[in-house]
């Protein structure tokens, strides 16, 4: 009888033992799959629904061995909600790591240096995942609508790339935003130069939306705000075609005519004295800087080259010649 017994004993150990050794080589194994899958995994759904839909898309190749596995683990009631994406070479093990340590997928979203709002809003609606939660808001409610300020939204949201997960609300991104430019707006008008002739913050913004409009050269931008800001002191019309263009809105066809020009309207800086009343695009940080530090000097003129770089003048003279130069000729 106990010779038996003992033999039962070890055939229930080499089965026990066999079976881990199993589960463990199993765990550690890779399922095969082609290319990499995302699943989106809801809040409140159970393990089994889960494992369901892991090996209905061939990340795991065994259901009920990593329903086995994870309750060895102990994380049936660990794993979080979210979005995954599985490799193609991950193992049960690494999977079930992912899922209870809430390994989301994040995505991005750009706010480029230079872009109007209704960029900014339409980037918003068709970006992957993102929850939109504006409605029918626009440039002149939003913050209002997001309940910030009761301002135009031109230019109030900071350039950078946002990261967010799935579901993540539209205004959650742009509230982030919004803070974004507060802080830098502030350390910009914090550090201004003395005698800058801004009277606050919001005209620092508006000041460096036409600037990053104006030329993309990081090393021209401090020149034109000197222009800009020596022609503010002296009582000159800005005379800058970006917020013209700004104000033509939807009308714009590309092509600005001196129709335009004589056009006149509240963003019209060849018709209007002084500022426009809101920034025309998103500042970036560099524009901010120059709008705050402008380079002392006498010009009051200056066009594009066409190669990015601007050709700056003391004198109407000189600059009509430059004109004549750089864009009736196209020299460069």
């Amino acid at each position: 009888m106990l010779p038996r017994t003992i033999a039962v004993l070890l055939t229930v150990v080499v089965v026990v033992l066999g079976g881990l050794w199993f589960m463990e080589n199993w765990a550690g194994r890779p399922a095969v799959r082609d290319s990499p899958i995302t699943i989106v995994i809801e809040r409140g759904e159970s393990f089994s629904a889960i494992g369901q839909r892991l090996g209905a898309n061939g990340i795991v190749n065994s259901v009920g061995w990593l329903t086995l596995r994870a309750r060895m683990r102990g994380l049936t009631g660990s794993v979080k909600a979210g979005e995954y994406r599985f490799e193609s070479n991950q193992s049960p093990d690494q999977v079930l790591d992912r899922l209870a340590s809430g390994d989301i997928l994040v995505h991005s979203i750009q706010i480029t240096e230079g872009e109007s709002f209704s960029v900014t809003r339409n980037k918003l609606l068709h970006a992957d995942g993102l929850s939109f939660d504006l409605g029918d808001a626009t440039v002149v409610n939003v913050l209002a609508v997001l309940e910030l300020a009761d301002a135009h939204g031109e230019g109030q949201f900071f350039p950078d790339t946002y990261h967010y997960r799935r579901g993540d609300r539209a205004s959650e991104v742009l509230v982030r935003a919004w803070e974004r430019m507060r802080l830098q707006l502030n350390n910009a008008w914090e550090e201004r130069d003395i005698g800058l002739p801004l009277k606050s913050p919001y005209e620092v913004l508006i000041l460096a939306s036409i600037i990053e409009k104006e030329s993309g050269m990081e090393g021209d931008r401090r020149k034109i705000s000197g222009v800009f800001s020596r022609r503010l002191k002296q009582g000159m019309r800005l005379q800058t075609d970006p917020t013209v263009i700004y104000g033509l809105g939807q009308t714009f066809d590309g092509n600005l005519t001196r129709a335009h020009l004589m056009k006149d309207g509240p963003y019209n800086t060849y018709t209007r004295g002084g500022l426009p009343p809101t920034p025309i695009s998103a500042a970036g940080l560099t524009a901010l800087h120059a709008a705050a530090h402008p380079v002392s000097g006498t010009a009051l003129y200056f066009v594009a080259r066409g190669d990015g770089s601007s050709q700056f003048s003391d004198t109407l003279e000189a600059h009509l010649q430059a004109v004549r130069r750089y864009q009736l000729r196209g020299e460069r």
